[in-house]
């Protein structure tokens, strides 16, 4: 129980009659990320050099090149990206906006203020 304390948490539900809802962070994150691979054009996720370690090490982490930042009021998105070769980033940029604003809200409740696309990458394998 202790573990979960010590990271952020943001309570969604409370006071009802079952209790209440808390979502952390990197689920918001994972949220943001998965749908982000969703999106034709994106490669992968872009991440600093501790989760290339992890990924090498063949951990995965799905919050892999995404920073949230949850107030009781909005969330705050940003994504670190790899495209492939081919595609428009600025239409695959806003699609990808698009699908985590719509998803984080969807699934959590929670109001998406801004969505950040950073472009990483480009990838020539999987290019169309």
């Amino acid at each position: 129980m202790k573990e979960q304390e010590n990271r952020n948490n943001y309570k969604i539900r409370e006071n009802n009659k079952y209790g209440e809802v808390q979502i952390a962070d990197e689920v918001v994150a994972i949220i943001a990320g998965l749908a982000a691979t969703e999106v034709d054009g994106v490669a992968a996720m872009a991440g600093n050099i501790t989760n290339e370690l992890v990924g090498k090490l063949g951990m995965r982490n799905l919050a892999k090149g995404v920073k949230v930042e949850v107030t009781p009021e909005n969330v705050s998105v940003d994504v670190a990206l790899a495209l492939k070769y081919g595609y428009s980033i600025p239409k695959t940029s806003k699609a990808v906006q698009e699908k985590v604003k719509v998803a984080i809200e969807n699934m959590t409740g929670l109001n998406v203020t801004e969505v950040n696309i950073r472009i990483a990458g480009v990838s020539i394998e999987n290019a169309k």
